[in-house]
């Protein structure tokens, strides 16, 4: 009898504890990953695909010779073929579309992390952003049927004309979506909840993409930058888009300093194709550039050689600003510009010059010379009288006959490592500034036009891959032309 009261008691209790187990749930405990956390998540990843903490995200500093190599030529010789995109889909772009999908689906992991409509407008700004990078990389690219899991294994690659269309949908609705009086969103390491900022991205970014469209059909990039200026853009340097890197996090340096002062790496040094453009005019701005040898002078490496050069104390690293060699550790925390004043502003010059806006030569020389400003205030080097002696060079003093490339010259210069990837996609539009590709290059065809898709993706994607190849002329290398430069 005494068995079964406790055999019958033990029953009860087991009972017990599973229905306890059942009910100790809390309803809100997530079971996703949390909505912030994706979004710190996707914009870290910035460092490694864009701004320069891997080899791959160097690139466009070489071949538009804002840099050169020095010990292990390669890069600048145009050796890198094929590149992998798989880390961009199933890193950045996929947790934000889980943001967006969270924020659609009512999950929990959502909620205190901003309003839905705010987490939403962020996500779909951030993918736009790292789609327009990776078309102007590639060209067609997996886009409408990428991000589907398995509804999708082997997507089809979307024209670039498509993408961009719809990229512009994209930026011009999500704009529209923020709401900066509601919950600003969390988790933000870039703009740091400022929906404000936000909606100024965006629509610099259209301005971006809408000259972009220059050469293949202005009438649309006329129509898009005007709607991109109406719903406002960048208008002060205090507005500038920088990702801000964590002096005191090592999981979050600035790659520049990563490569120099962490991995005790010295591949680099400032070009003489830069350093002879700016010596000759006595721009201030060069010493920022650049690091300083003894006796003050910036001394850059000439690109494109196939010989092994030591760097150090013989050819100027980049300057502390940008993260370069420095033994207070002053670069650890340096930021990257993603977009800039200056940057606007040279667009507006443009914009004027090709007939986007009005005002013709006249609004284009007033642009330019304020965007030159602008790029001097930005570096902290402004003085009246130097600016004023520098704008009346001959080689820099705007003129009709001259106009369209001292504009994208001046560009290129204000551009230097902050915006290596757009001065490539602007010289492959325009071809400014004039550059003399790699001496020593492994490709007589010079300066790449474009990345090869990555190498499995034959395989893997075997029939998408193949008319994708057959809209760039049957060849995957690094020649085909971007459908906007066409």
């Amino acid at each position: 009898m005494k068995k079964l009261v406790i055999i019958a008691a033990a029953g009860l209790l087991m009972a017990s504890c599973n229905k306890f187990k059942d009910i100790n749930v809390s309803p809100t405990q997530l079971t996703s990953a949390s909505t912030k956390g994706l979004l710190t998540n996707s914009q870290q990843a910035l460092s490694d695909l864009i701004l320069g903490n891997t080899a791959a995200s160097r690139l466009p500093a070489l071949y538009i010779q804002h840099l050169a190599e020095g010990p292990y030529p390669a890069s600048s010789l145009y050796s890198d073929r094929n590149l992998s995109f798989s880390g961009w889909y199933t890193g950045p772009l996929n947790d934000l579309q889980t943001i967006i999908r969270y924020n659609q689906e009512g999950n929990p992991a959502a909620i205190g992390n901003g309003s839905n409509d705010n987490q939403i407008a962020v996500a779909r700004i951030m993918k736009a952003y790292y789609f327009l990078n990776l078309t102007d990389r590639y060209g067609d690219i997996p886009y409408s049927q990428a991000l589907k899991s398995n509804e999708a294994y082997s997507p089809v690659y979307d024209k670039q004309q498509d993408i961009y269309t719809d990229l512009f949908k994209e930026l011009t609705e999500a704009q529209a979506q923020i709401n900066a009086a509601d919950n600003k969103v969390v988790g933000d390491v870039l703009l740091n909840g400022n929906m404000d900022s936000w909606k100024r991205f965006a629509n610099t970014l259209r301005m971006v993409m809408a000259l972009r469209l220059s050469k293949v059909d202005a009438a649309k990039g006329k129509t898009e930058y005007a709607a991109a200026d109406a719903a406002g853009v960048i208008t002060s340097n205090a507005q500038n888009i920088a990702y801000k890197f964590l002096a005191d996090d090592p999981n979050n340096f600035n790659p520049w300093y990563n490569n120099y002062s962490i991995s005790n790496r010295n591949d680099y040094a400032i070009s003489t194709t830069l350093t002879d453009y700016m010596n000759s005019k006595n721009d201030p701005r060069l010493p920022i550039y650049g690091e300083v040898l003894a006796g003050g002078v910036v001394k850059g490496l000439t690109p494109g050689r196939n010989v092994a050069v030591n760097i150090p104390a013989a050819y100027s690293r980049i300057g502390k600003y940008f993260g370069g060699p420095d033994a207070t550790g002053a670069g650890k925390g340096a930021p990257v510009v993603l977009l800039s004043y200056a940057q606007v502003l040279f667009m507006r010059a443009e914009a004027a010059k090709l007939g986007y806006t009005a005002g013709g030569d006249a609004e284009a020389k007033t642009h330019y010379e304020a965007a030159i400003k602008a790029s001097w205030e930005q570096y902290g080097v402004f003085d009246q009288g130097a600016y004023n002696a520098y704008i009346a060079l001959p080689d820099v003093a705007y003129d009709a006959a001259n106009g369209h490339r001292k504009i994208m010259t001046e560009k290129w210069v204000h551009g230097y490592l902050n915006h290596s990837w757009e001065a490539w996609n602007d010289w492959r539009r325009t071809g400014f500034p004039v550059l003399t590709p790699a001496t020593d290059a492994v490709d007589s065809r010079g300066i790449p036009l474009r990345l090869g898709y990555p190498a499995n993706e034959s395989t893997l994607n075997g029939s998408n891959y193949n008319d994708a190849v057959s809209r760039i002329g049957g060849t995957d290398d690094n020649y085909g032309k971007m459908w906007w430069v066409k």
